[in-house]
């Protein structure tokens, strides 16, 4: 009787128990690929006329809108995709609806980024990067304009590599509790650089982004950091890095160089003091590139050296942040992707500070006092001392 009865019961609860199973495995089915994709960006908007004392003060490469013709101006416009589309494949696409080709025609589409990391190991603490996206080289230059307190990267770390980014293979390695702090240090909002791993090697063209290789042989890069965590809690950061390829220059018809091939590499330290709530950010390099001499009119290969020192302090103020920050930055050397490799000398200070209203906006004003030479074929003798206060409304979304 016994055995019929329980028979009986499980006759009944079968179809309940398969159905419940059946339930469960619909809830827990893996996402499609395209589930797994996020879509978000940011745009600044910016204007650099007020006080200003000189209108033939310009800065190329930092923001086209500075000086004379200047005007309210769209630094970026950027929508990222991304995403773990499988277990071992990371995809990464940014373009900029922002983008200057000429000095007249502006906000045109453009890629800043698209790479796609695949991991070799379960824990994606071994990856490699295919496609173009940052060259590790700096600290500035990984950290993503969205969370840099000044409006431009410095001169001197920057000028290795015009838009931080070329086209090549990348190896990264990070251990899976370092990845972690990575994030952190961005998500917080103590201004990281992201996740370009503790240690880095890449193979890249050589020519900056969105330009075609010109001398069929790629550039390499390497690059070591690492951040300390205090037992206060303070987290600090330190980096060596290195770059070393052949690059070809843009030349004037009045330059008489008569070739446009050049060495160019540089090696360079980073120090970092998260602001907790004081910060400090140092870098320094020193190399070897092209660089224009307006005595002989020549593109030639010079020494070059040159960094910044920035100290911040981040408050608190109700639900919203304030950055106060004083940046300096110092350069002797050639920007090898302007014309004729230009030569810059230059000595800018920033006093500005960051309001951050919750996530989805940011404020930032900053006044800088100029001292810039920069010379080329064209403007053999070029010498510009100014003043003026910038600002930029960021929108986060």
């Amino acid at each position: 009787m016994k055995t019929l009865k329980a028979l009986v019961y499980l006759i009944i609860l079968c179809p309940v128990y398969f159905s419940l199973a059946q339930s469960t495995e619909k809830t827990v089915a893996p996402k499609k690929w395209y589930e797994k994709i996020s879509i978000r960006g940011y745009a600044q908007v910016r204007y650099n006329r007020l006080l200003e004392t000189n209108e033939k003060l310009k800065c190329e490469q930092c923001d086209r809108s500075w000086g004379e013709n200047g005007g309210f101006f769209i630094r970026r416009g950027r929508v990222i995709i991304s995403g773990d589309v499988s277990e071992r494949l990371y995809i990464y696409v940014q373009p900029d609806f922002a983008s200057n080709v000429s000095g007249s025609f502006q906000h045109a589409l453009q890629i800043r980024d698209a790479y796609f990391d695949l991991a070799l190991d379960a824990k994606k603490e071994y990856r490699l990067r295919f496609g173009q996206s940052k060259v590790p080289y700096g600290f500035e230059n990984m950290q993503s304009s969205q969370n840099r307190l000044s409006l431009d990267r410095a001169d001197p770390t920057n000028s290795p590599v015009s838009n931080e980014r070329d086209l090549g293979v990348f190896f990264y390695w990070a251990p899976a509790k370092i990845r972690e702090r990575f994030a952190y240090l961005v998500s917080s909002g103590l201004k990281g650089s992201g996740d370009y791993g503790v240690f880095a090697l890449g193979f890249y063209n050589g020519q900056n982004s969105n330009r075609t290789e010109a001398n069929n042989e790629p550039h390499v890069v390497s690059r070591v950091t690492y951040p300390f965590q205090l037992k206060n809690g303070q987290i600090i950061e330190t980096s060596l890095q290195a770059y070393t390829g052949k690059y070809v220059i843009e030349k004037n018809t009045k330059n008489k160089a008569t070739v446009s091939d050049f060495i160019d590499r540089r090696v360079g330290a980073t120090v970092v003091v998260y602001p907790q709530p004081l910060g400090f950010q140092a870098e320094y390099n020193v190399g070897q590139g092209p660089q224009f001499n307006p005595e002989t009119m020549t593109t030639e290969v010079r020494n070059l050296h040159g960094g910044y020192a920035q100290v911040m302090w981040r408050q608190k103020v109700n639900d919203n942040f304030v950055t106060p920050f004083i940046k300096y930055q110092y350069y002797n050397g050639g920007k090898k992707h302007e014309i004729d490799a230009r030569s810059y000398l230059v000595k800018d200070l920033e006093i500005g500070a960051e309001w951050q209203l919750k996530n989805y906006f940011e404020f930032t004003a900053t006044y800088t006092i100029s001292n810039r030479t920069y010379e080329d074929a064209n403007l053999p003798d070029n010498h510009q001392i100014g003043n003026l206060l910038r600002l930029q409304a960021q929108f986060n979304f």
